[in-house]
């Protein structure tokens, strides 16, 4: 019983600390994709170089942040691969709003924000829990 409760505490407390992590660089990721999108950049290519910038950080901050671990080679190589499939989940995702959103009467930067937040949020409970049981797993 308590290592459940453990389990749980370490979970949730992992999770909080993901999420803080996510919400600071997804602003650097959301930031530089609107920024660049205002200076007349293309839709998908501005999303992907923000994308870049904010997975970078997210690495950095959340392996030694949310899961205690030291940065190797290894780990960066397996967190670039999952962030790289869940990358093609998002960027469909934020492809696949758009005209859907248009229809609904959003654009501009309403509607990129409402795409954002959808594909955001679908790749950072993925990318949660693939790095908790895959990759960053507590030994034991």
């Amino acid at each position: 019983m308590a290592g459940s409760t453990a389990a749980r505490s370490s979970l949730k407390s992992q999770l909080t600390r993901f999420v803080a992590v996510g919400v600071l660089t997804a602003a650097i990721d959301y930031s530089l994709t609107m920024i660049l999108i205002g200076v007349g950049a293309n839709r998908q290519l501005a999303k992907a170089f923000g994308w870049v910038f904010g997975t970078i950080a997210a690495y950095l901050l959340n392996s030694k942040f949310t899961f205690g671990a030291a940065l190797s080679g290894s780990k960066a190589a397996a967190v670039l691969t999952l962030y790289a499939s869940t990358f093609a989940v998002q960027n469909f995702l934020w492809w696949a709003t758009d005209v859907p959103l248009q229809a609904l009467g959003f654009d501009g930067a309403v509607k990129n924000t409402i795409s954002f937040v959808i594909a955001q949020g679908v790749a950072t409970l993925t990318n949660f829990f693939m790095q908790r049981l895959l990759i960053f797993r507590p030994k034991g």
